[in-house]
């Protein structure tokens, strides 16, 4: 029978906060207005919107929102609607409608999200899914290098690690990006493993659809610790569906109760299988799922399996479900984590279940896959996470159980799964952050729970405590929900490229906002209002305000009393989640110039100028390149034209501006004066183009090749093509250049016998005479270099150990090498870029710590030319990033500490920052 148009009651006060970029509401609340449309509830929620437009200025739902889901509680339905432009899908575009639904009739109670009104882009793409593939591979690649030359970069070299070319992209179609008037863009998911450090690799990648150019990229991987199917993940996926369909048709018992000791040496209750192919019990629960979906939730044996063969969707060949010839599984199975895994699988379904009325992660009945025991080149993996289709969790080390030995951490992980199928929080920036403190809050309410743990405890906000094997569970723990985490104090602002956008750094300010509401309101109606607040009102691109705003309407909706209401905006406002809060951020720089809504672009510094690239305020634009003194004074001013190309990594020496120009057929070089004139093509490339340094007439390139190899390069006026340090060869490979006096300083990795050495050369451009820097021992990796009139710095790794390098120095004829600092001991650093002025040396570092915190970020570090001192630049508390030396001590860099990528500067440094 089609539904029928309510009568509703006289409207109360409705409430509407207004959405940031955009005329369309963020959220309207307290509401009750009928709905004329029939038909299913995507169609009335569609009409609604369409009635109103006045409010919502959409105006074509039915053409521009598509439904995603609705999800039906009691009287209650929850539509979701996607927004599509022009056909193609917006990026967090969500809209959501909620209404009432009795005897055939609706009325709307309310809506939220966000819907772009201000996409005019078109939606004809100028490049390619194959090109654009190929640049998100390779911008992966650039990366995850971490500033290093090592042979994995080589194709086909002896000795060099196969994981440098096992990252493959699928292009997922386009995808608008909605900044201003929207970027078009192709979608692309890349996969594989990291060469430098061998974890896991799922990144998605936006490629602008015009340019080619890397906009936006972040880990799909919802990581707990610190650091479509293929072909056969297709076969072996099928192969499980079909089997639970034979076992769900045939005459089978829903399951049976076997047991298992836990790690903490609690025995428990485990659904378990017959197998009778195997003769053996195995980790098959079909009992919970048996009255809807008769699927299972299945615990794997994946001792074998390389995480880099299990995440990202891929499904490990050879693996089977945990078995046992009794129902009373034995040690081998506790050790392996697998008894917690599967024990904690079945609490985590059981609370969404009966707390929320949940039927799996998807709210369908989705078969829950935990693989357990997962290793990192045969090694140890302290780590767990969601990859979008399963759960995987690392088999711990010596001091680290398997991380599904703490319940938290496998509601944790399954609460992404919830949260990607429900609000769908993007994984980067301050929906990221939300989407991680969600999994936080609900993971550790589920183990508060079931420990029978009071709010009070001091204990009680701790996740991952019960890991270690030695250490007391708050040195254990990975985060502590009662940390006091607060905007104004705790906030840091980094790239995408850092912690996905700080998801884990600032994860603990929002969690910790909700786990003041569970102590003072309880634990039931608090987890009710988060989960309401989560599946009802969150949207893809909600950052804390939004989120804040979703839990208040939430707990409205849930009539919760002026008290309680009450104790709500007050743990939001004594963690800072105002209104507004960012504003209140404050820095020790001086700002050159304010949001260059930029990606993966250097900074360029020479004769008191600077130069960078940026876009407009919503970063929709092509980014161009601009120019201004380095002492602030004047205005910066255009230096590249107003093509639709992405203009990049600019270098200047105060004269001269050159940088590299992505179109949707290659990369130019192209340089202008700054006295004005136009700008001159002096190079072009299919390839990727990077390393930029100007110095009179003569540039500087760092090129990459056909095959994936990396290239120094140089080229003087009239030069037609530049002149290759190491003859262009594939077998050579040369980079991280620097530019001093007519000579060209660069890393460079040459085959000698059987091997591959490591070395840093410096070249002579006006005799042509190269001289190698000598070593204080056997480089296993070389990185950026630098040089002034006197001396040659670079980095260098001799240990391959998880990144530290030394800071080292030798004069020009490759004498007199030493370290102004070392790769071990007290005081080594992290450092992947550096710059040189002809009396300091500044590095971009993070600091050797193992927690996300503010000196997990990358910092600033200068020494003294001579090596006799050592200072923080800046104690900003977020990120720094791309330094350029401007002469003396001045240091020019971007800076994230403000949520916003900064141009910013400092004379001198300023200290300790202790």
């Amino acid at each position: 029978m089609p539904a029928q148009a309510a009568t509703a009651p006289p409207p109360g006060p409705a409430e509407v906060i207004p959405g940031k970029g955009t005329a369309t509401p963020a959220l309207v609340d307290g509401i009750r207005e009928a709905v004329k449309a029939t038909g299913s509830a995507a169609d009335a929620a569609r009409g609604h919107l369409a009635e109103k437009e006045g409010r919502y200025r959409i105006a074509a739902p039915a053409r521009d929102l598509k439904p995603v889901r609705t999800v039906n509680s009691g009287a209650g339905e929850t539509v979701r609607l996607q927004q599509k432009h022009r056909g193609v899908d917006v990026l967090g575009g969500q809209y959501v409608v909620r209404m009432e639904k009795k005897d055939g009739k609706r009325v709307v109670t309310g809506t939220s999200g966000k819907y772009f009104t201000a996409l005019k882009t078109g939606t004809r793409a100028e490049v390619g899914e194959e090109l654009a593939v190929r640049r998100a591979v390779d911008a992966t690649l650039r990366d995850l290098g971490g500033g290093k030359l090592d042979k994995g970069d080589i194709p086909g070299a002896k000795g060099a690690t196969a994981a440098a070319r096992a990252l493959t992209g699928t292009a997922r179609g386009l995808v608008v990006l909605p900044k201003g008037a929207g970027v078009l863009t192709q979608h692309v998911t890349v996969r594989g493993t990291d060469p430098a450090t061998g974890g896991p690799v799922l990144r998605e990648v936006y490629i602008d659809a015009e340019a080619g150019y890397p906009v936006l990229q972040y880990s799909g991987l919802k990581t707990f610790g610190k650091t479509p199917l293929t072909k056969e993940s297709a076969k072996a996926a099928a192969g499980a569906a079909a089997k639970a369909a034979a076992r769900a048709a045939g005459d089978v018992s829903p399951g049976i109760t076997g047991s298992g000791v836990r790690y903490d040496g609690t025995q428990v209750e485990l659904g378990l299988y017959k197998d009778t192919a195997r003769n053996e019990y195995v980790m098959n629960d079909h009992a919970r799922m048996w009255g809807s979906s008769k699927n299972l939730l299945s615990t794997w044996d994946a001792r074998t399996v390389d995480v880099g063969d299990a995440a990202g969707g891929q499904w490990p060949a050879g693996i089977k479900e945990f078995g046992s010839p009794t129902p009373n599984f034995g040690k081998e199975a506790t050790e392996a984590g697998a008894v917690d895994a599967h024990w904690a699988a079945g609490k985590v379904y059981d609370y969404y279940q009966k707390v929320h009325g949940r039927n799996s992660l998807d709210g369908r009945g989705m078969t829950v896959n935990s693989l357990v025991g997962v290793t990192q080149f045969g090694g140890s993996l302290v780590n767990a996470f969601w990859d979008g289709t399963k759960m995987i969790y690392g088999g711990g080390d010596e001091e680290y159980k398997t991380l599904s030995a703490d319940l938290d951490v496998v509601g944790h992980e399954m609460t992404h799964g919830v949260v990607e199928n429900s609000a769908n929080l993007v994984y980067a920036g301050q929906s990221g952050a939300l989407n991680e403190a969600v999994a936080d809050y609900l993971g550790n309410a589920i183990d508060v729970d079931a420990s029978g743990k009071p709010m009070d405890d001091p204990a009680a906000g701790l996740l991952g405590e019960d890991l270690c094997r030695t250490k007391a569970p708050r040195a254990c723990a990975f985060r502590d929900l009662n940390d006091g985490a607060t905007t104004a104090k705790n906030f840091l602002g980094v790239g995408f490229g850092a912690d996905n956008g700080g998801v884990h750094l600032n994860s603990t300010i929002f969690s910790g906002a909700l786990w003041d509401i569970r102590e003072d309101i309880g634990r039931t109606l608090a987890d009710q209002i988060v989960y309401k607040a989560l599946t009802e009102y969150m949207t893809p691109l909600d950052g804390f305000t939004e989120g804040r705003a979703a839990v208040l309407a939430a707990a409205k909706a849930l009539k919760v009393s002026a008290k309680d209401m009450n104790v709500v905006k007050r743990s939001f406002s004594a963690h800072g989640i105002v209104p507004n809060w960012e504003q209140a951020l404050g820095v020790d720089t001086d700002l050159l110039s304010g949001r260059l809504n930029t990606a993966d672009s250097r900074v360029g510094a020479g004769g008191g100028w600077w130069a960078a690239s940026r876009s407009n305020d919503e970063g929709s634009e092509p980014y161009s390149v601009w120019a201004g003194r380095a002492d602030g004074k004047g205005s910066p001013k255009l230096i590249s034209p107003n093509d639709g190309r992405f203009h990049v990594n600019p270098a200047t020496d105060g004269k001269t501006v050159v940088w590299a120009a992505f179109g949707a057929t290659g990369v130019d070089v192209l340089a202008r004066p700054l006295a004005g004139g136009p700008a001159k093509k002096l190079y072009s490339t299919e390839n990727g183009v990077g390393g930029l340094r100007v110095e009179g007439d003569l540039v500087v390139i760092e090129a990459g090749s056909a095959f994936g190899g990396r290239h120094v390069g140089y080229l003087r006026t009239g030069d037609k093509q530049p002149t290759w340090v190491d003859g262009g060869r594939d077998e050579v490979l040369t980079g991280q250049p620097s530019l001093s006096g007519g000579r060209i300083a660069y890393s460079k990795l040459y085959p000698e016998g059987d091997t591959y050495r490591y070395a840093v050369e410096v070249l002579d451009t006006k005799s042509g005479r190269t001289t190698v820097m000598g070593q204080l021992g056997s480089p296993a990796a070389v990185g950026q270099t630098g040089i002034n009139a006197t001396h040659v710095f670079w980095l260098v790794d001799e240990t391959d150990d998880q990144g530290q390098m030394a800071v080292r120095r030798a004069n020009l004829d490759g004498t007199g090498a030493v370290d102004l600092s070392k790769e071990k001991g007290e005081g080594a650093l992290h450092p992947y870029d550096l710059t040189a002025s002809e009396t300091a040396v500044t590095v971009a570092s993070q600091a050797p710590d193992t927690e996300y915190r503010n000196e997990t970020m990358s910092k600033l570090w200068q020494f003294a030319a001579d090596g006799s001192s050592r200072a923080r630049v800046s104690c900003n508390r977020g990120e720094q990033a791309a330094p350029a030396a401007a002469g003396g001590k001045q240091v020019i860099w971007i800076d994230g500490t403000t949520g916003y990528t900064d141009l910013v500067t400092r004379t001198r440094p300023a200290g300790s920052c202790g």
